[in-house]
């Protein structure tokens, strides 16, 4: 997901002429904006850094702005802050991960566990009043655990921003619904998950993914998953797969995502694994590892 910022907010917010009653710092506010901006649409078909920077100073942006007073020079201070308060709070609307195979998440998280939501709250750090520092704390009972022995033996809660734009996820603790989750550690000890990890509910993983958390995953954390975008896409080397869903599916969660791991074999090179397909009845496929 790509963020896109709004420059023309509080800067241009504020048109029209001024009375003469007007004080000389409100009448800054308006005739400062519209004059950089009359000189800047004057030199908007310029490319070059320098060739804009002549244009400016040459149409008399730099007397107008060493012309200014030490009051109008506060109101435009205050009206930068305001625009980059309002380019921030655009910044921070949207959140955007890169695409990742499964493999590739379950390889970067500390924590990789199945579990049940049971309950959540917000909570806040007990030094900040920020809404944007609140985080959902969800109560969890952990079924298993498949990444993460060394670092955590029993978890209790996880925690995820409130908001979604800094990548909070929003989990159903109404049904005790079932989970993967997947997410780092703080130095307090808390486990954190957001959008750009692997979570997932557990009825929507395919049985491949279930059997690949055990310990295919794993093997193949030492090899290199390349996501193929356009073609040519070809390999650079023995230790990578190449990843095509995107290509051929335009889907990040294609046949390769859902049925597939890239695992290291014994002569060191990297390649593409299927599972077996489903047992049937209560015949067990002995070839499948």
């Amino acid at each position: 997901m790509t963020n896109y910022m709004n420059t023309h907010t509080a800067a241009n917010g504020r048109r029209g002429r001024t009375s003469k009653e007007n004080t000389r710092g409100k009448r800054m506010v308006v005739f400062f904006p519209l004059r950089l901006r009359r000189l800047s649409l004057n030199c908007r078909n310029l490319t070059g850094s320098e060739e804009v920077a002549e244009c400016l100073l040459s149409g008399g942006a730099f007397r107008v702005i060493m012309a200014m007073s030490q009051e109008r020079s506060a109101c435009l201070g205050l009206s930068v802050l305001l625009l980059l308060g309002a380019c921030i709070k655009e910044a921070v609307e949207g959140c955007s991960c890169h695409p990742a195979h499964p493999q590739q998440l379950f390889c970067g998280a500390e924590i990789v566990i199945r579990a049940k939501i049971s309950g959540e709250k917000i909570v806040s750090p007990s030094n900040s009043s920020s809404p944007y520092m609140k985080m959902i704390q969800y109560e969890i009972k952990m079924i298993k655990m498949f990444k993460g022995f060394d670092k955590a033996k029993d978890i209790q809660y996880v925690y995820t921003p409130v908001f979604s734009s800094l990548c909070g996820v929003k989990l159903d603790s109404n049904n005790k619904a079932g989970y993967l989750l997947s997410g780092g550690m703080w130095s307090d000890g808390r486990i954190t998950i957001g959008q750009c990890d692997l979570v997932e509910s557990w009825d929507n993983l395919s049985l491949s993914q279930k059997k690949n958390l055990n310990y295919r995953y794993q093997m193949g954390c030492e090899c290199r998953i390349n996501t193929c975008y356009t073609v040519p896409c070809a390999s650079t080397g023995e230790n990578e797969c190449l990843w095509t869903d995107w290509l051929l599916d335009n889907s990040l969660n294609g046949e390769q995502a859902r049925q597939y791991a890239c695992i290291r074999r014994s002569d060191t090179t990297c390649s593409w694994y299927r599972g077996g397909p489903p047992p049937e009845k209560d015949f067990l496929d002995m070839t499948d590892p």
